[in-house]
């Protein structure tokens, strides 16, 4: 709950530091400016008072880093896995193989041995 507030309250800060920052004028800081070109005493240009737009960007700006690190440590206290409560399927013990049925085998079929075999010995002479 806290968490959900704090983030919609951080999307509105941003929004708004973004619109902030894209309303200020340009201060005439160019590359020549930073060589001590056209007059200029600064890299950035003559200072100038701060406007309502300035002071906003400044407090914008800090209440944007507030945010994310209280969002970052708020998101760090609860560092789980995703499935850390969730019963998964893992390693499956494999269920042993069992040894295949016994099939009854052919009958045989008579060689040429066997056929040429009599069945009973001949009878000795007398």
């Amino acid at each position: 709950m806290l968490t959900s507030l704090l983030t919609a309250l951080h999307v509105v800060v941003c929004a708004l530091l973004v619109a902030a920052v894209l309303m200020q004028q340009g201060k005439g800081g160019d590359i020549a400016a930073a060589f001590g070109g056209s007059g200029s005493q600064t890299a950035f240009g003559a200072r100038a008072g701060a406007t309502v737009l300035t002071r906003a960007t400044t407090v914008l700006g800090a209440l944007f880093m507030i945010g994310s690190m209280s969002l970052a440590i708020m998101g760090s206290r609860g560092t789980s896995s995703v499935l850390s409560g969730v019963e998964g399927p893992g390693l499956q013990p494999v269920a042993p193989l069992t040894a295949p049925a016994e099939v009854d085998p052919a009958p045989e079929t008579p060689t040429e041995e066997s056929a040429e075999e009599p069945a009973d010995p001949p009878a000795e002479p007398q």
